[in-house]
């Protein structure tokens, strides 16, 4: 006799294998619509409203124009990032969950310093304390089963290795838009007359919090635009 917890995982990767056969031909608006049908009132999309999150965003909120969109205010974003998230909730009449870190930066700063800067462990710590542990808080008060996320393979060699559809802890995760090239975003973009983040034209192509973001024109090498190189992800697609 299987142990029921083998038995259960073995289900799961059944499930896994035959959901990620049907999702990998469907266009993003069908992965959508086929969490929403298969996972009704269990679905949730995060953003970070950055560079070119209006494409993402609007795709999602044409195929479920009332899924919870949650957005951690890190207290750390620049303040065209706030005010873009404005922007685009308006104009896509998104149904935004905003959550916040439990300590303000005033709070972080006196008690830990500049955090981001005291070497890769510091900066782990720093996207705990602002990001990863709001996440989770905003995931067990929405307990969704499936995330819908904006990630692409194009940008960075972690995100490379992504699956249309894979399970991060207690749910799975999609990602609908893996396959976009810049490209296909700015051509999205276009067609639908759409806004890029304010800081795009400013050399911004990778947005995140304003002390460890960097344009193009303060780097000399394009992988230190995000926390000083150490890594790209922010934690929340690898802790969550």
């Amino acid at each position: 006799m299987i142990p029921s917890s083998n038995k259960s995982k073995k289900v799961e990767d059944q499930d896994g294998i035959k959901f990620l056969s049907l999702l990998e031909p469907k266009p993003p608006a069908d992965r959508v619509l086929w969490a929403l049908q298969t996972f009704p009132a269990k679905t949730v999309v995060t953003t970070s409203f950055g560079a070119q999150s209006a494409a993402f965003l609007h795709l999602v909120s044409r195929v479920a124009p009332k899924i919870p969109v949650v957005f951690i205010d890190t207290g750390y974003h620049f303040p065209e990032t706030l005010a873009f998230s404005g922007e685009l909730s308006r104009l896509l009449d998104l149904n935004l969950k905003v959550y916040q870190p439990l300590l303000s930066p005033t709070q972080i700063e006196s008690q830990y310093g500049r955090i981001w800067e005291q070497g890769p462990a510091g900066l782990e710590k720093f996207h705990e304390i602002i990001r990863v542990e709001p996440l989770r808080r905003a995931f067990a008060e929405l307990n969704p089963e499936v995330w819908v996320a904006g990630l692409r393979r194009s940008g960075s060699a972690h995100r490379q290795k992504q699956a249309v559809l894979s399970r991060q802890d207690a749910r799975w995760k999609l990602l609908p838009i893996l396959e976009w090239s810049d490209r296909d975003v700015g051509s999205y973009l276009k067609l639908h007359s759409l806004p890029y983040h304010p800081l795009w034209e400013k050399g911004y192509v990778s947005i995140g919090d304003r002390v460890t973001t960097k344009s193009l024109g303060e780097v000399s090498d394009p992988n230190e635009v995000r926390h000083f190189g150490w890594k790209r992800e922010c934690g929340i697609h690898d802790k969550v």
